[in-house]
This record gives C-alpha cells, sequence and structure tokens, in this order.
C-alpha cells in the first residue's frame, strides 16, 4: 500500500525533479517506508512506499522490468501467489516476493487485459516503453484513488488531490458537486471532484497515455457479472456458495509481512470479518488476531457491548477508543484536510480514530467490513425495492414484517416508499428543506441522478448496482481510504472481493431480504461462527458519531465560520440562513459548515 504521482509534459520538455518530488512529498504519510522517481525524456513517476509485502529492498518502487516497463503502484493483489505460479508455467522468473512485480510479468504476458486476472486494489501507471505508451489502471470498485489533471500543457496524476493543487489554473469549487452534497447528501457520484479540474479515473477503467501523440483514451475493462447458475440455487445452498467464496476472500487478505488486524463494530459485517480472520489468523500465526471499536459516548448509539462478545467468543486481543467532543473540536481542521472535500458526516472521526489506534498498536494492515451494507441489503432505504418487488399480497406481508424486523415505525417505512420511489416528491421536499438555497444554485442539483435512483428502486440488482457504482459506495471508500492511509495503514475489504459481490448480487432476491431480515443471505451464512445475538440484530447502528453532543457544543463555532464563507453567500440567502439557522437539523448544519471550513483551509473561490 503505497502513494503515487506522474507528471507528463506534453512539449516534451524533462519534468524537474524537484516537481515530482513535491509530489512525493505531500503524501509522504501514505508511505513512510521510502521514496522514490522514475525519469523519461518527458515524463516522471514518483512512489512513497508502505511496506506490507517483501519488505526489502527488491520491493522498491517505481520498479523496473525487463529494461522495458516501469510501474508506480498502490494496492495489493491477493491472488498474487497464484498468478505467480501461473506466470512461471509460461516461463517467466521472478527476482522478488512482491506482488509488483507480479503486475509487470502480467501485464508483458497478457497485455492490459492483465487487470481481468487481478483480485484485489489497485490504482497504477505503467511506462511501456516499447509501445511509447503509459497504462493506468484503478480497481473494479475504487477501493484505490487514482486522480488526473489535465491543464492543457501537462498532465499529472496522483492518490490525493493535494498533489494536484499546483497544476490547476485557480482553485474552484465546482458548482454541480457541491449542490450534489449540499442539498441531497450526495458525493462521489461522477468522476468530477470539488475542485473543477480534477477528476478521478472511475473505478473498473483504464487510460492508456500515447506519449507520442499526447492524447488519452478512458475505456472499462470490467462490468458486474449475474451468475444464473447462483440464481437457481436453493436457500441452504445459496449460504454455502457465499459461506465458502466469503471466507476465502478473508483468508486472501490475511496474507501479509506485517501485523494485521480489524476494525470491530459490533455490527453483523465486522462481526463476520473478525470471527473469520481470527479463525485463520491463529492457525497461521500462532497468536490472538487483534481487533479495535470506538466507542460513543453517547449510549443508544454504542455497540460496544456486541463488539465484546464477539471479541470474547473468538479470542480476540480487543482494543477500545471513546473519541470525546473536545478532541473531534481539536482535530476537525486535520479531518477536512485529511478528506480534501467536504464529506458526509462527523462519523468520519470515529473511524479516523481507530486507524490511529491502530497504528499505535503496530497493526500496519486492518480488515473492515466496508461494502457489507450495498451488497447484501442492509440498509432500510432498500425496503422499498424488496416490497415493490413481491406483488400486492406478499409486498403487504412484506411491509408488515419489515417494520417488525428493524427500527422503522409502519409510517416511517410509508415515507421511504414515497420518498426513494417517486423522484418529484422527492426534489420537492428537497426544495423544502433547502429553502435558503438560490433557486440558480438549487438548479445545477442533479436531479437526473435522483430519477435514476427511483427508477432502480423497482428492481433490487439494479438499485445495487447503483448503489456501489454511484450512489453509497464510493464515498464510503474514499472516507475509509483516507482515514487509513493518513495514519500510514492498510484497509482491506474482504466484501469488495469482487468473487464475494458477484456472488451476494446473484443469489436469489428471495433470500436478499427474507421475513424482513435485511442481510438475510449473511445472517444464515454465518450461523456457528458469530453470536446468535448479533447475527439477528435489529437495530443497525454503524459506526455513528455522537453528532447530539459534538456538533452541539460546536454550534456558535459553526454559525460563524459559515457567516464567512464566500462561497455559501453566492449559492444561499443569507438572511433566511441566519434567521433559521437554529431550527435546521445536524445534518445540513455539518454540510454548510464542512464547505465553509474547505472553503478556508484550502484557499477555494467560487
Amino acid at each position: 500500500m503505497c502513494g503515487i504521482s506522474g507528471i507528463i509534459n506534453k512539449q516534451d520538455l524533462a519534468v524537474e525533479a524537484a516537481e515530482i518530488k513535491a509530489m512525493n512529498n505531500a503524501i509522504s504519510h501514505r508511505g513512510p517506508d521510502g521514496e522514490g522517481s522514475w525519469f523519461g525524456a518527458s515524463f516522471a513517476l514518483g512512489h512513497r512506499r508502505l511496506a506490507i509485502i517483501d519488505l526489502g529492498e527488491t520491493g522498491k518502487q517505481p520498479m523496473s522490468y525487463k529494461d522495458r516497463l516501469v510501474i508506480t503502484y498502490n494496492g495489493e493483489i491477493y491472488n498474487y501467489i497464484e498468478l505467480r505460479d501461473e506466470l512461471k508455467s509460461k516461463g517467466y522468473e521472478f527476482n522478488s516476493s512482491s506482488d509488483t512485480e507480479v503486475i509487470l510479468a502480467a501485464y508483458d504476458c497478457y497485455s492490459t487485459d492483465c487487470v481481468k486476472r487481478f483480485n484485489g486494489m489497485w490504482a497504477f501507471a505503467l511506462y511501456d516503453k516499447l509501445n511509447g505508451l503509459i497504462f493506468c489502471s484503478r480497481d473494479r470498485f475504487g477501493v484505490k484513488p487514482f486522480y488526473y489533471s489535465d491543464s492543457g500543457a501537462r498532465f499529472a496524476f496522483g492518490s490525493e488531490i493535494r498533489q494536484l493543487l499546483p497544476f490547476i489554473p485557480e482553485r474552484k469549487v465546482n458548482r454541480s458537486v457541491m449542490a450534489d452534497y449540499l442539498i441531497a447528501g450526495l458525493d462521489d457520484c461522477s468522476d468530477e471532484t470539488f475542485f473543477s479540474g480534477i477528476r478521478k479515473l472511475p473505478p473498473s477503467h483504464s487510460l492508456v497515455y500515447d506519449l507520442r501523440k499526447n492524447v488519452y483514451k478512458i475505456t472499462r475493462y470490467y462490468s458486474i457479472r449475474i451468475n444464473d447458475r447462483i440464481k437457481g440455487l436453493t436457500e441452504a445452498d445459496s449460504a454455502a456458495e457465499f459461506r465458502k467464496v466469503f471466507e476465502d476472500a478473508v483468508k486472501l487478505r490475511l496474507r501479509s509481512d506485517v501485523k494485521v488486524g480489524t476494525c470491530l463494530s459490533g455490527g453483523i459485517d465486522s462481526s463476520s470479518v473478525a470471527s473469520l480472520a481470527a479463525k485463520h489468523y491463529s492457525k497461521d500465526e500462532g497468536n490472538r488476531f487483534s481487533a479495535i471499536t470506538a466507542r460513543s459516548t453517547e449510549p443508544q448509539l454504542d455497540e460496544s457491548s456486541h463488539a465484546a462478545l464477539v471479541a470474547s467468543e473468538s479470542n480476540l486481543d480487543w482494543h477500545t477508543v471513546t473519541p470525546v467532543s473536545g478532541e473531534f473540536i481539536r482535530d476537525i481542521d486535520e479531518i477536512i484536510k485529511i478528506q480534501e472535500e467536504p464529506f458526509g458526516s462527523p462519523s468520519v472521526y470515529m473511524q479516523y480514530r481507530v486507524f490511529r489506534e491502530a497504528r499505535e498498536r503496530g497493526c500496519t494492515v486492518m480488515l473492515d467490513g466496508q461494502g457489507g451494507d450495498e451488497i447484501l441489503l442492509g440498509y432500510e432505504r432498500y425496503y422499498p425495492a424488496f416490497l415493490l418487488s413481491k406483488g400486492i399480497l406478499k409486498g403487504t406481508t412484506g411491509f408488515l414484517l419489515s417494520f417488525m424486523r428493524s427500527k422503522l415505525s409502519a409510517g416511517g417505512l410509508f415515507m421511504y416508499i414515497l420518498y426513494f420511489t417517486i423522484p418529484g416528491v422527492r426534489i420537492r421536499r428537497l426544495r423544502n428543506r433547502f429553502f435558503f438555497v438560490r433557486d440558480s444554485f438549487f438548479m445545477s442539483l442533479n436531479k437526473g441522478l435522483l430519477v435514476e435512483n427511483a427508477m432502480a428502486y423497482k428492481d433490487i440488482g439494479k438499485l445495487q448496482q447503483l448503489e456501489i457504482t454511484k450512489m453509497q459506495l464510493p464515498h464510503l471508500l474514499k472516507y475509509e481510504d483516507r482515514n487509513s492511509m493518513s495514519q500510514s495503514v492498510e484497509a482491506r475489504l474482504p466484501f469488495l472481493d469482487f468473487r464475494v459481490l458477484e456472488t451476494a448480487l446473484s443469489v436469489n432476491d428471495n433470500y436478499k431480504i427474507k421475513d424482513g431480515w435485511t442481510k438475510y443471505l449473511l445472517r444464515v451464512s454465518m450461523k456457528g461462527s458469530v453470536p446468535p445475538s448479533i447475527l439477528w440484530r435489529k437495530d443497525k447502528l454503524g459506526l455513528n458519531a455522537p453528532e447530539k453532543t459534538w456538533l452541539g457544543e460546536m454550534n456558535d463555532v459553526m454559525q460563524e465560520t459559515i457567516s464567512r464563507s464566500k462561497i455559501l453567500e453566492a449559492v444561499t440567502y443569507t438572511d433566511r440562513l441566519r434567521g433559521s439557522f437554529e431550527k435546521l437539523d445536524l445534518r445540513v448544519k455539518w454540510r454548510l459548515f464542512n464547505i465553509a471550513r474547505w472553503e478556508e483551509l484550502f484557499d477555494v473561490a467560487y
């Protein structure tokens, strides 16, 4: 796990060493174990190293191969051992035990199709001397970031936005991205960022830059595949199929030459990962598997008692951290800088503290349950899609069971159905809720995305794919990457093994939500490994921060910061905003504050 940098000079001039070094220095937190650079005639590649596999000199990057390939790479190819054996059978020889060299050999053997053989997370740039190109790729679901800017004279890319700020003419906010975030609470729904002029390579895509013509092309290499065989399996066979591939995904992600631990919230996803990892890690390492939990100071949001049960049952080396309001207020600027763009809620800080604790306890690699909700229908807002697929009779029965098996009331569930399936209702409600936003700015809201989301509720499979590719997963992965890498920790996500994801999406819809139980497939497949009281919980909490306490104590600071914002002054009726501020809900206050403070910290103009 590392950080990458790159500059291509379109005027065929050499890149200054100081420029690529500055890009590397900007992401030193991503790779404290080493730095490297490689220079071509009109381009340069940079790298910061976090040593995970092959800790010696043979694993250093940028790495050269056969005097015609050079790579700078961030990520892990979990099936690198199997791929290396496959390539050895074709006559390839290896000088290291790293997965980086396997990528180079795979490209030499399979060209750009090599990425289709990888099981992992990655963002890399590979120079092909023979063909005069740089081949860039990002993993299937965007676990690892790849940002780029094309300023006319130079094409630059990197692992974080901060590396590219010197390459854009001016720092201006992307108005449409900000509208989606502020009004609809959506971000990372496209290849655009909050900074005009900086984009990201979409997940499942590769970018080939032709150095001779100074042009590039972005193409998709992967789409989610639905397996009809799995769709036809019985409930028992579906659970067995999922358990088999999920357990293998966890085992693959334990491959490491450094200490591995896991994030444990106490929910079903993280408990499943922790339970399986503990079993296999203990067998391989001969010691207890480490787990870290963030406690909430608001009892109704605290899941640590559930985490304690899992830790006891699985004999985990369990540690907790309890962030308090004073620490959050002290660290908020640092978190905004780490995330680089406005983010959804203060819960991001809870995750940050888990990774900080991991680093202090020597866990360089941490497993996490990210992705479980999206691939297994874990959110209560998925109920409408499930009910609409059942017809009138079964839908009515399902309606009754759904609010019995969740925190939702019957009225709340009915409102979910209206809000998420009728885009006009959602848009009108947003217009009323954000009455203080100028009409011209409200028009920047991507209403087409809300319509697309509503239409997807007619088909559970389409809804899952939309959640994975646009609506939900991308921003969660961004938070995870920034929080973990800020502490020089690698986060690994078993639920986003493409085999696990495709199996979950291929299963018959009747086993995705059953008798009102979300994540039904995971609940039955993990029987015997996770305590029943965890598996059949109805109170989904997630990694929630005590927002009421924290933001309550920040209320005056937030209001003052918002009042200084030139960006918010341009997009809101400031008199309406000032007059109604105390009546706004916490999430709206947070988004307004987050935009205003981000504006100041990154010196962004409207």
